[in-house]
């Protein structure tokens, strides 16, 4: 009956919209499992371990199948797509913008629904969602922080390409540290253009970043942040003192304690649970998703290594930007490049 429907389905996807929407509400109750895929191993600490930590949790929440696929790469994944299609998977979570074109013809080939980043247009109803996720209030905050605290007056941007995600939150960094500092200078630095999981090459750019005088670095950067880390760990600033660093996504204080200033937390997990009640109730594919301070989906990371009255601070920021004041969204790389003082772009 299940694989029957699909193939009907696939069959619709280029015509009838409101049969389709009839045979998709048919099958809304028959959401069975939830798979995601990620082009990392999900133990990074960051966007690959979040996806697939969310992705479980949700399967528990809504007592369905879980269905990982870790560390596919950056290439081509419609084979593994398939392969989780006629394994039964009800919704599939490509958690990689380089699979955003992928995932939309599998889902048309098979008619199991699709999340797609960072693709807000490939939106259709029933078949393809879009979550592109902007943290980019917290990373206004994490740049208000880092104008209190550096001491060179001197602050680094480094990313691992410039997505959308990414984007935003450089730019909403930018724009706190000014917002609290307008003179303090922003070194941006990008590793190359899909550097993801480029070590080496983390360590390398921010050594590089923290020799021009940064001495807080806010990196971006999936597994390169590992080599971030290890540069932020034995690279000393200009007057001889520590290096902090301020991560994005995912906590890794069990990693880096000692200069871990704090990281720009998601939690995906109100996300993920939306597509699954979206799916159910034959919504799917009507609107995209989103992360933010107001629903806590969003947070600052709280580390000892915060003063209290810097917190304290930062805190009363939050407050207001809770309150209404509006923080710029900016996905443009060239918007996010005319907001730094300097620009370093590798070539990968």
């Amino acid at each position: 009956m299940k694989q029957s429907g699909r193939k009907f389905i696939a069959g619709l996807a280029a015509g009838a919209v409101m049969t389709f929407g009839v045979v998709q509400a048919s099958l809304a109750d028959d959401v069975t499992s939830i798979a995601v895929l990620v082009p990392e191993q999900g133990t990074d600490f960051g966007w690959n371990q979040q996806g697939v930590d969310a992705a479980r949790a949700v399967a528990d929440m809504h007592g369905l199948e879980f269905m990982p696929a870790e560390g596919l790469g950056y290439g081509d994944v419609r084979p593994t797509l398939r392969e989780l299609a006629e394994d039964g998977a009800s919704l599939m979570i490509a958690h990689a913008s380089g699979y955003n074109t992928a995932a939309p013809e599998i889902a048309a080939e098979t008619g199991v629904p699709v999340a797609i980043v960072d693709s807000p247009d490939a939106i259709q109803e029933g078949l393809v969602a879009d979550y592109t996720l902007h943290g980019h209030e917290g990373a206004w905050l994490a740049g208000a922080m880092a104008a209190m605290m550096s001491r060179s007056g001197t602050v680094g941007i480094v990313v691992s390409g410039e997505p959308p995600s990414w984007n935003s939150q450089s730019a909403g960094f930018a724009m706190g540290a000014r917002a609290t500092n307008p003179d303090i200078n922003i070194i941006y630095a990008v590793i190359g253009p899909a550097a993801y999981g480029d070590v080496a090459g983390g360590r390398r750019v921010t050594e590089t970043v923290i020799a021009a005088g940064a001495d807080i670095i806010f990196g971006q950067g999936n597994g390169s942040s590992f080599g971030m880390i290890q540069a932020v760990e034995t690279t000393a600033a200009a007057d001889g003192g520590k290096v902090w660093f301020i991560d994005v996504i995912g906590d890794k204080t069990s990693q880096a304690a000692s200069h871990l200033l704090s990281s720009v937390l998601w939690n995906m997990v109100p996300v993920y649970s939306a597509m699954v009640e979206d799916l159910k109730a034959g919504t799917f594919g009507t609107v995209g998703y989103k992360i933010q301070l107001a629903d806590d989906s969003v947070q600052l990371l709280k580390t000892d290594n915060i003063p209290d009255d810097v917190w304290a601070s930062i805190m009363a920021k939050r407050d207001e930007i809770l309150s209404g004041m509006m923080i710029d969204l900016i996905t443009d790389a060239q918007e996010v490049r005319a907001l730094m003082t300097s620009i370093d772009i590798g070539e990968g």
